[in-house]
């Protein structure tokens, strides 16, 4: 029975490994892209299993199957873990240095433990902060103790889990409210205004997840992705993205996010720094992005402490040095990327209800 068991179990674990390689959209496909550190643990502990305390003559078809599971799933997250070259440059100390704080945190809507997180937010003193699914209550939370210390904001108080609120110390410049793909899904597009003078593009997203209760297929949070990255390789200027986008770093259209626009994701050699979920810490993945052109290094980043909300608050200080922005290594998507991602936007815009 032992060797069945751990066989069915092998077995299952292979199929999850595979099935995300199908091009198929639909939430039960693309769930298969969140746990793969989960099922590279479990691979190890079933093959290890089957090896000590097997005996059936076929059990080295387990076990392979079990070394495979290992094999592909170490290979999409051994880029966030220290194992890795990073591709972000960290930030030297010099006389020239520009820094820039961003914090970023789901709030979870019905959470109300506002304190907890703006305790946080004046310990580590950010200069911009952008929260997601922050409604009227939460703005007013945010307002009453940032208001005067970031005189700055954007404010969206919506009901529907895709409210989001930006507070900056430093100036906003030519501030949009943008709805992409969905008419419910709202999205920020600002410049920054640095003390230095530069300005900085920063976009804040918050896509709708392929879930059962939200959307049967990731097209929409995919195009949403695509459609803002297209959009940053075409300018190439200093830019900043941020949100929670609702898909894992290492998914296959996070790193098509990233080779469409050029943009770095600075935990790459560093670590997952995973912010969902907060409440179980076996079932974690990273949710919450801070990606960053080739014009920054980073100084630090660090997930924070949870305050009630599923996620933890994620933060980053990056230093603007667009002289050094030949030694990241800035991704790049081929032509048939390029086509596929166009493809993508227009399918979305027809099948979907928001206007681009």
């Amino acid at each position: 029975m032992l060797d069945i068991g751990l066989g069915i179990i092998a077995a299952g674990l292979l199929i999850a490994t595979l099935v995300p390689f199908l091009h198929i959209r639909y939430w039960w496909v693309r769930g298969f892209d969140f746990p793969r550190l989960q099922l590279a643990s479990l691979a190890v502990i079933v093959g290890a299993a089957h090896w000590f305390w097997g005996t059936a003559d076929w059990r080295w078809w387990s076990i392979a199957a079990c070394i495979a599971v290992a094999v592909i799933q170490a290979a999409h997250i051994l880029p966030w873990t220290p194992l890795w070259p990073k591709p972000v440059r960290t930030a030297t100390s010099n006389r020239e240095m520009r820094y820039l704080t961003l914090m970023v945190s789901n709030v979870l809507t019905p959470n109300r433990n506002a304190q907890g997180l703006l305790e946080q937010i004046h310990e580590h003193q950010p200069e911009v902060v952008l929260t997601l699914e922050s409604d009227e209550w939460w703005g007013e939370q945010l307002e009453a103790s940032l208001g005067e210390e970031w005189p700055h904001s954007v404010r969206i108080p919506l009901d529907n889990l895709y409210g989001m609120h930006l507070y900056s110390r430093i100036p906003l410049e030519e501030t949009e409210v943008k709805w992409l793909i969905q008419s419910d899904i709202p999205s920020i597009h600002t410049w920054l205004r640095m003390p230095c003078g530069a300005r900085i593009r920063f976009h804040a997203l918050h896509p709708r997840p392929p879930a059962p209760s939200e959307s049967e297929q990731s097209l929409w949070r995919d195009a949403e992705l695509l459609l803002v990255g297209k959009g940053i390789h075409r300018h190439e200027q200093p830019t900043l993205l941020a949100g929670d986008l609702n898909d894992v770093a290492w998914s296959r259209t996070t790193r098509r996010f990233c080779r469409v626009s050029g943009m770095l994701d600075p935990r790459r050699g560093r670590g997952m720094f995973s912010t969902f979920h907060a409440s179980y810490p076996l079932i974690r993945w990273p949710l919450d992005h801070i990606f960053i052109s080739e014009h920054f290094t980073l100084v630090n980043m660090q997930r924070l402490k949870a305050f009630g909300s599923d996620h933890f608050p994620i933060i980053a200080t990056l230093c603007y040095r667009p002289a050094r922005a030949d030694e990241n290594e800035t991704p790049e998507a081929d032509r048939q990327e390029r086509r596929e991602a166009a493809e993508t936007i227009d399918k979305a815009r027809k099948e979907g209800d928001g206007e681009a």
